[in-house]
């Protein structure tokens, strides 16, 4: 009897786990880029960052840390960590939680490329904002590749720093994200 209980119970859970429309993966990047007319040099990668699709509820979620973003110059990584910039001691983790909005538009059981509206809320030093943008989803065998640019206002996120006051970094960076969910 118990052999049977066990049986079903591994049965029943490999049911749920390979009907589970969730994607996850590890190496998402995200970009950053605010550079202006007078420093082309505010730009940084992150390649760290945890991402995560629901293909049946079009849940995306996106979690980076915040001290691996990698900048060319070691002295604009230092800036951008501190207290007068992302204080990522403090506030370690940016955080995206949202949903596409247009789902029945994207087909992931067919290959293709597709447009897809993505709304949801953006976590950056400690603030909270509500976020709205497209993203391409790219449809390719069993990969889905998910892509979405947009901009924030590092006012509203109160992330301030000498050289935005200067005008060396832009006030409104364009943020990249890339996942590859397989």
């Amino acid at each position: 009897m118990k052999k049977t209980i066990i049986l079903f119970a591994l049965v029943a859970f490999t049911a749920v786990s390979f009907g589970q429309k969730k994607r996850t993966t590890t190496s998402a990047t995200i970009n950053f880029d605010a550079t202006t007319k007078l420093d082309a040099l505010p730009k940084a990668e992150n390649k760290t960052a945890v991402a995560s699709l629901n293909t049946k509820t079009g849940d995306v979620a996106f979690e980076a840390i915040v001290k691996n973003f990698a900048f060319s110059n070691p002295k604009i990584q230092e800036h951008f960590n501190t207290a007068g910039w992302m204080d990522s001691d403090k506030f370690p983790k940016a955080t995206f939680k949202g949903k596409i909005t247009n789902l029945s538009a994207v087909n992931f059981k067919a290959d293709g490329t597709y447009s897809a509206d993505v709304t949801g809320d953006l976590t950056m030093h400690g603030v909270t904002k509500p976020v709205t943008t497209k993203a391409s989803v790219v449809v390719s065998g069993k990969t889905i590749t998910t892509t979405s640019d947009f901009t924030v206002a590092l006012a509203e996120y109160d992330v301030k720093g000498a050289a935005i006051g200067a005008g060396k970094v832009s006030t409104d960076p364009k943020i990249s994200v890339v996942a590859e969910f397989k």
